[in-house]
C-alpha cells in the first residue's frame, strides 16, 4: 500500500520534496489516494501538518501534464478573502519550484469586475475564492461553461463555515456544482472537530429519503507535540467583573519583549482597542505592536498582515480576523486575553504559534476576572485531554435556500422538482420538507399569501412548460448586489477631518483618509467633542455628514471605546460543565490560584457552593431593593433569555422586578419586592419558577413585546431579498431598512403568521440570539427530585439560598450593574475595585 501511494507522486514532485529535506507524509498520501479514486473526504489535522499542501497536492498532480485541460479544474473556498490570498501567495512558491504550468487565482470583492468576467469565460486551472463569490458565480447564465471540467473542490477551515448560514449558502453552491460537474469530489479541510461526522456529511452528497446519512471518507492526522499553554498569574489584585484585563497588562507587555512574534486574541473589537492602548501606554521600549480587527480598512489590514509576514513585528492583538488558519511569519506564542470560551477556539488560535507538527505551540491565558481564572483552567484541562466543542451541524436556514432560488433563477429557467431535488442533496437541507420547499418557492415569486398584490415582491413568474424563471431580467443585478449572509449593523466610515471654511465662515470638512468603520448607533450617540479610542488612536468626534463621520486626533487620556451588536461569544456547554465540576470539586484549593480558591471557600461558609449537577439560586436584601441571584453557568445568552422570562413570572406573584444583568456564569435580578418573604409564604416555588413551561406562552408573550424578533426578521428579510441593501447607485441606511422591515414584519404576524421569513426569524432566535434549545436543555436538567440539607429549601435540583446579606459568589454579576456606562480607563478600574471591596465587605457580614 505505501509502495503504491508514493508511485501517485510524480517524480518532479518527489524531487522538489527531497530538495527541501522532505517527504511526503502519511496524509498527503492518503489524499492522493483518494482523489485518485473520485471520493470525496474530510482530512483532519493539527496546524503544521502540511493540511493545505495535502489539500493541493492531488491536483498540482493531476495537472502536472502537457495535455491538462485548461478548463477550471480544481475550486478552493476559504471563509477569508485574506486566507485565499495568502494561500496563492504560499501555493505559487512550489509551483514556480517545480517548474509547473498551472494558472492558479483568486476571486474575491477585491478583484476587479473586467477580471471576474474574463475567469467566467476563460477560467484558470485553479481557482481560489469565497463563498459569496461562488453563489454570484453560479447564478450566472454561462455557469455551465464556467464549471463544466471541474474535478475538485477543497473546502479550506471547513469547521468555520459549516455552523453558520454562510455554511447554508455554500452547502447549495456546492449542491448546484454537483448537478454542473457529476464527476466531482470534495474534499473538506480541518485542524477542530469535535464530531467528525457531521463534516463528512458535508462533504458527500446526501442521495436519497431513506434518512440514511451519506459520509465523505475520513483522513485524520494523530500524534504531533502537545501545546504549552499556561496561565498568567501575577502580583496584582485579581478583578472581580472586570473585562478590560488592565491588570495584567505590564506582565504582558514584559513577555512580550522576549517573544519574537506574539499574536494577542481577544474576544470582542471592544477589548482589542482597549488592550492596544493599554500596551502602547507601557511601551517604552517602542516595540513594533499592531493592531488588526475587522472593524478596520482593508488596506491597514493588508499593511499589518504584509508586517507580520516579513518580521517586522513584534505583537500584533487581534480578533478572531486571524484565527484562521494563515502562516503569519515566525509567531512563537500566542497569549489569549480573556477566557476563550471554548475548548475548539483555544486549540484553534493556539495553532497559530509554531507551524510545526513536530514541535509544541506556546500559549498563555489571561484571564480579565476571577470568574474566568475557571474557565481558563477548564479550557487548559479540556486541551490536555484533547476535547473539542465546536457543534457543526444545523439544519439549513429557510432565508438561504430563499436567496438560492433567487439566484438559480438568474442563471436560467428551472424545475421546482428538479430543484428540490437537487437542494436535498445538501446535508443541511437533507430533510427538507417539500411544504417547506414550495412555501419558499411561493415567497420567492410573490412575496407570500400577504404580499402577493404588491409587484415589487414577485420575483419569478411559470413559463408554458410549467418551469420558474425571473419575472424581469433586471431582477438580477439587485441579486448580484445583495448575495451574501452576513448582516452587519449599519456602519458609518470614519474619515480624518480636513476642516474648511464656507463662505458663510460655517465649518465644514471634506473626506480624509478613511480609518476604518463603526456601528451607525455607537457614532449617532457621540456629541461634538467626544472622544473615542479606534484604529489604534484617540480621535475627538467633530461631526456626522451623510454617511461619514468626521474625526481629528486627539491626546485625551480617558476616552470612550466603542462598543459593537453582537460580537461576544458565549461559554460552551463543553467549558460550562467542567467550571461547575471545578467548583464542586473539594480539592479546587491546590488548582486554582490563592485568591480564587479562598473566595469560593468564602462562599461556602457565607451561604453554599453548588455541586454540579445542581443549580444555586439567592435571594437577599441589599441597600433599598430585593436581589435574586441564579447561577446556571450556561453562557450570556441563555443566561439573557431566563432572566427576561423569570422578570415576567416575578412580576406576577409580587416581586416587583426592576431590571437585571448577566455574565456568563450568572444572573441578577433586582426589585422592590421582599423575595425571601415570598418564599417563606410559598408564593415563590422555585419548582415553579424555573418550569420548562416557560418556553411556552411566557416566551410568546415576550417576543410579542420585545424588539428583537423584529430585528431578527429584518436581518432574515435582508438575506432572504425581500429588503435590499443595495441599490445601483446608493446604499440603504440602517433606518431605512428598520422602517420597511417592521412595516413588513407587522403586516405578516397579522395576516400571514406563517410566513417562511417569521419561521426563519423564530429558528435564529432558538438557535442563536436567544439559545432556546440550551435553554430547554438546562431547564430539563434541573428537573428532577428534590435537595435536602441544613437550612436549605431545595426544590428538584434546585438549591435556593435565603440570605440576609450579598454573597461572594455573587459579587461578580452585581458588579455588572450600571458597568456599561463607565468607559476605559483608569477611573473605570477604581470604579470597580471600590465597588467589589464594599460589596466583599457586605458578603463578610
Amino acid at each position: 500500500m505505501s509502495a503504491r501511494r508514493k508511485d501517485l507522486v510524480p517524480r518532479r514532485f518527489r524531487t522538489w520534496f527531497a530538495s527541501r529535506g522532505w517527504s511526503a507524509r502519511p496524509h498527503q498520501l492518503a489524499m492522493l489516494e483518494k482523489a485518485a479514486q473520485r471520493r470525496s473526504t474530510l482530512l483532519i489535522a493539527p496546524t503544521g501538518a502540511g493540511k493545505t499542501l495535502a489539500g493541493f497536492l492531488p491536483s498540482l498532480a493531476a495537472l502536472d501534464h502537457a495535455d491538462a485541460p485548461d478548463d477550471l479544474h480544481t475550486l478552493y473556498i476559504s471563509p477569508l478573502k485574506a486566507l485565499a490570498t495568502d494561500v496563492q501567495r504560499n501555493l505559487m512558491i512550489p509551483v514556480a519550484e517545480m517548474g509547473l504550468n498551472v494558472t492558479i487565482e483568486t476571486r474575491t470583492g477585491d478583484t476587479p469586475q473586467s477580471k471576474k468576467q474574463r475567469q467566467r469565460l476563460r477560467p484558470p486551472q485553479m481557482l481560489l475564492t469565497t463563498p459569496e463569490q461562488l453563489a454570484l458565480m453560479i447564478s450566472h447564465e454561462d455557469a455551465h461553461h464556467t464549471f463544466r471540467g471541474l474535478k475538485r473542490i477543497v473546502l479550506d477551515e471547513l469547521h468555520s463555515l459549516a455552523a453558520s448560514k454562510r455554511g447554508d449558502l455554500l452547502a447549495l453552491g456546492l449542491a448546484r456544482l454537483r448537478a454542473l460537474a457529476p464527476d466531482l469530489a470534495i474534499t473538506g479541510l480541518s485542524a477542530t472537530v469535535a464530531r467528525p461526522t457531521e463534516l463528512r456529511a458535508y462533504v458527500e452528497a446526501q442521495r436519497d429519503a431513506s434518512n440514511t446519512i451519506h459520509l465523505g471518507d475520513l483522513v485524520e492526522v494523530r500524534g504531533g507535540a502537545a501545546p504549552e499553554i499556561t496561565i498568567l498569574e501575577t502580583d496584582e489584585p485579581l478583578p472581580w467583573a472586570s473585562h478590560t484585563t488592565k491588570y495584567a497588562m505590564p506582565a504582558v507587555y514584559e513577555i512580550l519583549k522576549s517573544a519574537r512574534l506574539a499574536l494577542l486574541f481577544v474576544n470582542t473589537r471592544s477589548q482589542a482597542e482597549l488592550v492596544f492602548q493599554e500596551l502602547w501606554r507601557l511601551n517604552e521600549d517602542h516595540l513594533p505592536i499592531a493592531l488588526h480587527h475587522g472593524s478596520l480598512d482593508v488596506a491597514q489590514r493588508r499593511k499589518v498582515e504584509a508586517a507580520m509576514a516579513a518580521g517586522k513585528l513584534k505583537a500584533v492583538v487581534a480578533t478572531s480576523t486571524l484565527d484562521l488558519g494563515i502562516d503569519w511569519g515566525d509567531v512563537d506564542l500566542v497569549i489569549n486575553i480573556g477566557a476563550p470560551k471554548g475548548a475548539s477556539r483555544l486549540i484553534q488560535r493556539v495553532g497559530r504559534a509554531n507551524h510545526r507538527l513536530d514541535e509544541p505551540s506556546r500559549a498563555i491565558l489571561v484571564p480579565s476576572n476571577r470568574f474566568e481564572v475557571l474557565e481558563c483552567r477548564a479550557a487548559l484541562e479540556a486541551a490536555a485531554d484533547g476535547a473539542q466543542d465546536a457543534v457543526q451541524s444545523r439544519t439549513g436556514a429557510l432565508d438561504v435556500l430563499a436567496q438560492h432560488v433567487w439566484g438559480r433563477a438568474c442563471a436560467g429557467p428551472f424545475k421546482a422538482d428538479d430543484l428540490f431535488t437537487e437542494v436535498t442533496t445538501a446535508a443541511p437541507y437533507a430533510s427538507l420538507k417539500r411544504e417547506a420547499f414550495d412555501r419558499t418557492i411561493q415567497f420567492v415569486s410573490t412575496g407570500g399569501y400577504a404580499l402577493k398584490a404588491y409587484d415589487r415582491f414577485a420575483r419569478l413568474r411559470e413559463t408554458d412548460d410549467g418551469r420558474l424563471r425571473l419575472a424581469h431580467p433586471r431582477l438580477a443585478q439587485p441579486y448580484r448586489m445583495n448575495v451574501g449572509t452576513i448582516i452587519e449593523a449599519p456602519m458609518i466610515k470614519v474619515r480624518v477631518a480636513r476642516p474648511r471654511r464656507s463662505s458663510t465662515g460655517k465649518a465644514t470638512f471634506a473626506g480624509g483618509r478613511v480609518l476604518g468603520e463603526l456601528e451607525e448607533w455607537f457614532i449617532e450617540q457621540l456629541s461634538p467633542g467626544d472622544t473615542f479610542a479606534f484604529a489604534g488612536e484617540v480621535f475627538r468626534f467633530e461631526a456626522l455628514i451623510d454617511t461619514d463621520a468626521f474625526v481629528s486626533r486627539s491626546a485625551a487620556k480617558e476616552p470612550k471605546i466603542p462598543t459593537y451588536q453582537g460580537g461576544k461569544f458565549p461559554l460552551s456547554t463543553h467549558l460550562a460543565e467542567r467550571v461547575r465540576a471545578m467548583i464542586a470539586a473539594p480539592d479546587r484549593a491546590k488548582r486554582l490560584p490563592v485568591p480564587v480558591a479562598e473566595w469560593l471557600d468564602l462562599q461556602a461558609k457565607r451561604s453554599t457552593v453548588p455541586q454540579p449537577e445542581e443549580m444555586l439560586v439567592e435571594t437577599f436584601p441589599r441597600a433599598d431593593k430585593h436581589f435574586m441571584v441564579v447561577y446556571p453557568f450556561e453562557g450570556r445568552l441563555v443566561h439573557q433569555t431566563l432572566a427576561m422570562l423569570l422578570t415576567r413570572r416575578l412580576d406576577r406573584i409580587g416581586g416587583k422586578p426592576l431590571g437585571f444583568v448577566c455574565n456568563d456564569y450568572s444572573l441578577a435580578i433586582w426589585g422592590l419586592g421582599d423575595l425571601n418573604a415570598l418564599a417563606s409564604s410559598g408564593r415563590l416555588n422555585m419548582s415553579k419558577l424555573f418550569d420548562q413551561d416557560m418556553l411556552g406562552d411566557d416566551l410568546e408573550a415576550w417576543l410579542a413585546e420585545t424588539s428583537l424578533m423584529k430585528r431578527t426578521f429584518r436581518y432574515c428579510a435582508v438575506i432572504a431579498g425581500l429588503i435590499e441593501r443595495r441599490h445601483p447607485g446608493k446604499e440603504k441606511s440602517g433606518r431605512q431598512i428598520t422602517v420597511s422591515s417592521d412595516l413588513i414584519y407587522d403586516v405578516l404576524r397579522k395576516h400571514e403568521p406563517n410566513h417562511i421569513l417569521l419561521e426563519a426569524a423564530w429558528a435564529d432566535c432558538a438557535t442563536g440570539l436567544l439559545d432556546i434549545a440550551r435553554l430547554g436543555d438546562f431547564l430539563r436538567r434541573i428537573a428532577g427530585p428534590g435537595l435536602a440539607g441544613p437550612g436549605l429549601n431545595g426544590t428538584g435540583k434546585i438549591r435556593h439560598m435565603m440570605l440576609d446579606y450579598v454573597s461572594p459568589l455573587s459579587i461578580p454579576v452585581l458588579l455588572e450593574m450600571g458597568r456599561e456606562s463607565v468607559y476605559g480607563g483608569g477611573a473605570r478600574e477604581d470604579i470597580l475595585r471600590a465597588a467589589a471591596d464594599e460589596l466583599l465587605r457586605e458578603a463578610n457580614g
